[in-house]
């Protein structure tokens, strides 16, 4: 371990993250919020100095494209805790203690969209803009966005962006690994900017289209109103928001090639994709059966409801058109299923994802072959590539890890708050990236009453599960940290 190194890439990222408190600067002089400038300054100023303090050792630059796998997990994790740390600064500003200032700033750049805040109208439209912000930043991941924007990361880039997005199958749909960052990034972009333009000419005004759109597109689910998109009461701005929340759980790279070909062929043929499509309708009909049968809704409520909640909840979106909370038993389990299976791989969506689904439905056909004709040879693939034994190891160990993690999260909260509907459904809305749970973080509800502890449990949640929990297991292991 270098850590030199890893302190002057450190430095370059937090020298890049000062840029992110422009626009919410930019927004408070627009607003006329002139009061509200000094936060995103001092920010910004900090990040400065921290980046300057973290580079005054020039001799390891040269090594930056030389980055071993070790470091490159270890440089991904401390970037996202200095994210997190970093973007809690401006909510310091506004009467909040230091935990739920971390707890706000780090559900914000893990796309969780879990929230503490309960009165809306005491904080300013600067503040809704950087805090959907760090959602929209944390979506795609600021690790991507270096790599696009760092003309010096080549080799390095290729093990950082693996480290902060890891997927069973490495594939690259460029040969250079920036050129991807790049393509992910403009995607990402364009994709916000068509839903604020669609929102405004729903009859959003600018400010909400915008807000809404930065949410979206990151699977985040901040939103400038307490009642989220229920506020806009409009069924038109629901299914635009639902497209974009489903979009946003879509493969980036399949999203690539559907666009280069020119063709929907991508889509047909990848496995993940019919998958995703099939267990959203499925699971989206049989809650808006659940719906009219026990809860007595209308038919195209129901269904508006549940494919909405379904498709918020599978990409860890979090928003709603409707407080779950007051649906019947049997329509929350349903929905609470969705709780674990996330969206595509390399997308913005949290959660397990599909891909690994897939493999574990195939994994489970060919041991139940095999008890049947113990010699057979029963090849798993995945996307048409034969998984070799050390990627099945992963993905085994992934989910096992997912749900111990889960499980204990679950655990601990419980002990402290004595209450099993807040421990199970805050550590699933956590580690998966979800944001609202059940009872009273609900998605009319806040994490502002939970104990201090809860809450850094949550935070320590949401950030494994941005990462995908390799990075985080990669730090406890001592050999990483071998000079």
């Amino acid at each position: 371990m270098r850590y030199g190194l890893i302190s002057n890439i450190l430095g370059l990222i937090s020298k890049f993250l000062s840029f992110i408190f422009i626009p919410p600067i930019l927004v408070a002089l627009s607003m006329k919020e002139y009061s509200h400038i000094l936060p995103f300054t001092v920010g910004a100023i900090f990040c400065l100095i921290l980046g300057f303090i973290l580079t005054l050792k020039k001799e390891h630059q040269k090594d930056i494209d030389n980055l071993k796998k070790s470091e490159s997990l270890a440089v991904v994790f401390f970037a996202w805790v200095l994210f997190g740390l970093i973007c809690t600064i401006p909510y310091l500003f506004y009467n909040l203690n230091f935990t739920d200032a971390c707890f706000e700033a780090f559900s914000g750049v893990t796309t969780t969209g879990a929230t503490i805040f309960q009165n809306f109208d005491l904080y300013p439209k600067a503040l809704f803009f950087f805090r959907s912000s760090t959602q929209w930043f944390g979506g795609m991941g600021i690790v991507v966005l270096f790599i696009a924007i760092l003309p010096k990361v080549s080799v390095a880039g290729r093990q950082m962006f693996y480290a902060e997005a890891p997927t069973p199958l490495e594939d690259k749909p460029t040969p250079r690994i920036r050129h991807t960052a790049g393509w992910f990034w403009g995607l990402y972009l364009a994709f916000t900017l068509i839903e604020t333009i669609i929102l405004h000419c729903l009859g959003l005004d600018f400010f909400d289209s915008l807000i809404t759109s930065l949410s979206t597109i990151s699977t985040g689910g901040f939103s400038p109103h307490a009642h989220s998109i229920i506020s806009f009461n409009s069924v038109s701005v629901s299914i635009c928001v639902l497209f974009f929340m489903f979009l946003g759980g879509v493969n980036y790279i399949l999203i690539y090639r559907g666009l280069k070909s020119k063709k929907p062929t991508p889509f047909f043929k990848s496995e993940e994709f019919k998958a995703y499509s099939i267990i959203t309708i499925f699971i989206s009909v049989i809650l808006a059966l659940s719906l009219l049968i026990n809860s007595d809704y209308p038919v195209k409520k129901a269904f508006l409801n549940s494919f909405f909640e379904i498709v918020a909840t599978m990409t860890s979106t979090g928003f709603a058109i409707d407080n779950y909370i007051n649906w019947d038993s049997v329509s929350k389990i349903i929905l609470f299923v969705a709780f674990f299976l996330g969206g595509c791989a390399t997308s913005t969506s949290g959660g397990v994802k599909i891909i690994r689904w897939v493999f574990v439905w195939k994994y489970l056909k060919r041991e139940l072959n095999k008890i049947i004709h113990p010699q057979g040879v029963y090849p798993i693939k995945l996307e048409g590539a034969t998984l070799e034994v050390d990627v099945i190891s992963q993905i085994l160990a992934f989910i096992i890890f997912y749900l111990i993690i889960f499980a204990l999260g679950a655990f601990f909260i419980v002990l402290i708050e004595n209450n099993i509907t807040i421990a199970i459904s805050s550590s699933a809305a956590a580690i998966g990236n979800i944001g609202p749970g059940f009872g009273i973080i609900g998605p009319m509800g806040d994490y502002s009453s939970l104990h201090c502890a809860t809450k850094w449990i949550l935070i320590l949640l949401m950030l494994i599960g941005r990462l995908e929990i390799i990075p985080f297991l990669a730090i406890l292991n001592k050999d990483l940290w071998k000079n």
